[in-house]
């Protein structure tokens, strides 16, 4: 059996799950997330705890325990406790700014790059205009937004400017020596 998958989740106090059927409720003082549950996968609710099970154990149902599992708990966490991604931006004359529901990016272009945030994610810059940290339930959903926002400008190999997750290391290349 998956050790991942055969671990409980754990409810705390203050989240409240439903499961009907192969739908995942989950709702907490953060907000609310659901999940449908892949086709064989069930999901049972015990004592404030989860508990997610497989029929058989074919190499579909056991890639589809764990990674079941790790989503429902990753919506447990969500609700309850919420996720932050933070981001540094690094170059002379990049920076951000928050908009409203859109974050104005100026990124070395000839042109001001504009980010509209999806549903569910918010966003703050710092006094300095150089650091975003996203906020949001859907560690999914938080993910991808990171993703895009650092694919704006990804940060150069040779002097390290762009956008880059905090605890990222960019080991920097040497230039070209020239000739002698």
């Amino acid at each position: 059996m998956s050790r991942v998958g055969k671990s409980p989740i754990q409810v705390p106090g203050g989240v409240d799950v439903k499961v009907q059927g192969a739908l995942v409720s989950v709702k907490g003082p953060k907000g609310e997330l659901s999940w449908s549950v892949p086709a064989g996968i069930s999901v049972s609710l015990q004592d404030r705890s989860l508990i997610v099970q497989r029929p058989a154990d074919t190499n579909q149902f056991k890639s589809l325990h764990g990674t079941a599992r790790n989503i429902i708990a990753n919506m447990v966490a969500g609700v309850s406790s919420g996720y932050r991604r933070v981001l540094d931006i690094t170059g002379v004359g990049y920076r951000a700014q928050v908009q409203g529901k859109k974050i104005v990016f100026t990124l070395g272009y000839s042109h001001p790059v504009e980010f509209q945030l999806p549903e569910g994610i918010s966003a703050e810059v710092d006094k300095k205009q150089t650091q975003i940290t996203l906020q949001g339930i859907d560690k999914q959903l938080m993910g991808q937004v990171a993703a895009n926002i650092r694919g704006l400008r990804a940060p150069d190999i040779y002097k390290g400017k762009g956008v880059r997750y905090t605890n990222e290391f960019i080991k920097l290349k040497v230039g070209k020596a020239g000739k002698k």
